[in-house]
C-alpha cells in the first residue's frame, strides 16, 4: 500500500503519468488503473485486494463439501479420488465422475490439503502416493499404507496395536476403493474358486526303497539320525532312495528335492527341484 500511496502523492503533485510510471517500474496502464481507483473510492482503493476468484467452476454444493470434509476428518490419509468414490454423492453428480483419476479441485479440498496442483498441470506425488508399476503386484501399497496408517503411532501394547491392524485390514479390504481394482474394493471384486480344496492325495513311493514322515519340526529320521529337510513338508510322506553308498536321494511326490548324506547328517537340495523336467527319450 505503501508504494501505491507515494505513487498516487507524486501524481496528484502535478508530475506526469509516464514519469512516474517508469520510475515505479509498472506500465502506463497499470499505473491508469490505480489512480482512478484512488480517485473513485480513496485511500481504501490502494489497499491490497484478495485474489479469490469470484466463482469456481467446479464448485460442489454447500451440503457436498460439508460431507467431503467429514470424510476426510474420518479418513486423514485417503485422497481425494478414493473420498469421491467412496461418497454418497458421486452416483449423483456425472460432471465430477467424467476423469476418476484428477480430484475435484474443490474449495473443501483445497483447504483440507487434497488439492495443490496448479492450473494445466497434474498433482505433484504426496507421501501417500503409489508409483506406477508394471508388474500387477507392485500396484499393490498395502505394505506401506499399513506402516503409515495402523503403526504411527504405534497402540500401546499389543492387543491395542493387533486391534489397529485389524481396523486396518477391514477398511483396506472393504471401504478404501483401489484405483488398481477399476475404484472397487477388494471385497467386491474376490469371488471364492469354484474348486473346492480337497488337499493332497495318500502319497505312496513304489519306486523309492522306502518313505518317512516329515516330522512337526521338520525332520526324518533315518538310521538313528534325525535329518532337517523342511518345516513346510511337516506333516506329509517323502520317499527315499540310495543312490551309491550312504548317499539317499530325498523326493516329494513327483520333484527330487536333495541328496541326504548320512555322515553329515545334512540334506544337499538340487538348485530348482521344482523346475523343468526334461522329458525320457522314447
Amino acid at each position: 500500500m505503501d508504494e501505491r500511496l507515494r505513487f498516487v502523492a507524486r501524481l496528484l503533485d502535478g508530475e506526469s503519468m509516464s514519469e512516474v510510471c517508469r520510475e515505479f517500474g509498472i506500465s502506463r496502464k497499470t499505473g491508469y488503473k490505480i489512480f482512478t481507483r484512488y480517485k473513485d473510492q480513496g485511500l481504501e482503493a490502494l489497499t491490497d485486494r484478495s485474489r479469490r476468484p469470484v466463482r469456481y467452476a467446479n464448485q460442489l454444493p454447500p451440503q457436498i463439501e460439508s460431507q467431503i470434509v467429514a470424510l476426510k476428518q474420518e479418513k486423514p490419509h485417503w485422497g481425494a479420488a478414493h473420498a469421491r468414490f467412496a461418497s454418497s454423492w458421486y452416483a449423483a453428480w456425472p460432471v465430477m465422475s467424467a476423469s476418476p483419476r484428477r480430484a475435484p479441485s474443490t474449495p473443501s479440498c483445497t483447504g483440507m490439503g487434497w488439492s495443490k496442483a496448479s492450473a494445466g498441470h497434474d498433482h505433484a506425488p504426496t507421501a501417500h502416493h503409489c508409483p506406477a508399476a508394471s508388474l500387477p503386484n507392485d500396484l499393490w501399497c498395502a505394505d506401506y499404507k499399513l506402516k503409515q496408517e495402523a503403526t504411527r503411532p504405534p497402540g500401546m501394547n499389543s492387543l491395542q496395536q493387533q486391534a489397529r491392524f485389524d481396523a486396518f485390514v477391514a477398511e483396506f479390504n472393504n471401504e478404501r476403493p483401489h484405483e488398481a481394482l477399476g475404484m472397487k474394493t477388494p471385497s467386491e471384486r474376490y469371488a471364492p474358486s469354484p474348486r473346492p480344496y480337497v488337499g493332497l492325495p495318500d502319497l505312496t513311493y513304489p519306486l523309492h526303497d522306502r518313505d518317512a514322515l516329515v516330522t512337526a519340526c521338520g525332520r526324518i529320521c533315518m538310521h538313528r539320525k534325525k535329518i532337517s529337510i523342511s518345516y513346510t513338508l511337516a506333516g506329509q510322506r517323502v520317499g527315499i532312495k540310495e543312490v551309491d553308498d550312504g548317499i539317499w536321494i530325498v523326493s516329494f511326490m513327483h520333484y527330487d528335492l536333495g541328496y541326504i548324506d548320512l555322515e553329515q547328517k545334512t540334506l544337499q537340495p538340487l538348485d530348482n527341484p521344482f523346475g523343468a523336467r526334461l522329458l525320457p527319450m522314447s
